[in-house]
């Protein structure tokens, strides 16, 4: 398809700077069959059945992005995969300079070496050290790698803003947005509905906020990402849908996850491993019958996504009332909640 299709206009205004305050406080756009419904996200426990199954997504985001030197120049690197304990391959800039067998100095006891350079300015960084000595290093000098749009830097309010009620494991450096919108209470009014909750990992890449640069989806190269669900997560998914509960993706990074790991019969299988799963209109659904969301960038591969589950007529006239009726969007933004059929 083409990539212009899934371009709308957005009011700069309607990108959210800060989360609401509490979490659950936020809007909530149903989207249904028949149209659309204006509710919040404390009514969500009430648009679910006992026996439905949330999937919620328990990867907590690092402090990623850094700031160093090459000698005199000053670079910064937003790393988004992990290769090993001690290598990542991050986005960088300016990254036309960097050679490999270079060093970065981000601090006078952390340094890296440039062990590669890729393409779109991304590099691969050896660290002077790994594991939970390099996690403590980037706890102590990064900043959190807020999305390019917000357009401004990371700040230590964000540190708390920017994880999950469910955030478990460190390996993300974007959060799985639609589940900020949880809190102790909203997850107390879910189970004392009947509606189970389980997490799966996702470690969201920075690739998730990079423009989508072709003309037609079928040219664009999706980033990989690394992802686990457990024997006991798959075995308890599988369960709820044969007894008729419906199994709600909590975020596009647990259906991608859901998706790769469903056969063709609908059954859902442990894995781990790397997915670059990427969606668009046409894709058939094996794995996933509910989607709540933030509202995304126009052109991107997540409104791909959600055009695709939901369909692209119903889609576009939600997001159309959505600007018209201020609804505040991406990671900061309010929510929806999509349903198959």
């Amino acid at each position: 398809m083409k990539v212009d299709a899934f371009d709308f206009d957005l009011p700069p205004g309607l990108v959210a700077a800060r989360p609401a305050v509490p979490r659950d406080a936020a809007r909530l756009l149903e989207v249904t069959q028949n149209g659309v419904r204006d509710r919040g996200l404390r009514e969500l426990p009430g648009l679910f059945s006992s026996g439905d199954i949330l999937v919620v997504n328990d990867t907590r985001v690092i402090p990623a992005r850094l700031t160093g030197r090459r000698g005199m120049a000053r670079v910064e690197v937003t790393l988004h995969q992990a290769e090993s304990l001690d290598t990542w391959r991050a986005f960088a800039r300016p990254a036309r300079r960097l050679r490999p067998g270079e060093s970065i100095e981000f601090d006078p006891e952390l340094t890296a070496e440039v062990m590669a350079r890729g393409e779109g300015g991304e590099v691969t960084l050896r660290f002077d050290r790994g594991g939970a000595d390099l996690m403590a290093a980037l706890q102590r000098l990064g900043t959190m790698p807020l999305p390019p749009y917000m357009k401004r830097p990371g700040d230590e309010r964000d540190r708390q803003d920017y994880q999950t009620l469910f955030a478990t494991h460190d390996g993300a450096v974007a959060a799985p947005t639609a589940g900020l919108h949880f809190t102790p209470e909203l997850v107390a009014a879910l189970a004392a509905r009947g509606v189970d909750l389980v997490a799966v990992t996702l470690h969201v890449g920075a690739g998730t906020f990079l423009p989508v640069k072709v003309e037609d989806t079928r040219d664009h190269k999706m980033h990989s990402e690394f992802g686990i669900i457990t024997p006991a997560v798959a075995e308890a998914i599988n369960a709820a849908r044969a007894a008729g509960g419906r199994v709600v993706a909590v975020g596009t990074t647990s259906l991608r996850l859901l998706e790769t790991a469903t056969d063709e019969s609908g059954q859902l299988h442990p894995f781990r491993g790397e997915t670059a799963i990427f969606i668009t209109p046409g894709y058939r659904f094996r794995g996933v019958d509910g989607l709540l969301t933030n509202f995304h960038l126009p052109r991107s591969t997540l409104f791909m996504l959600v055009c695709a589950f939901a369909g692209m007529e119903r889609m576009t006239a939600a997001y159309r009332h959505a600007i018209g009726a201020g609804y505040r969007f991406y990671s900061y933004g309010d929510a929806c909640l999509l349903r198959r059929g």
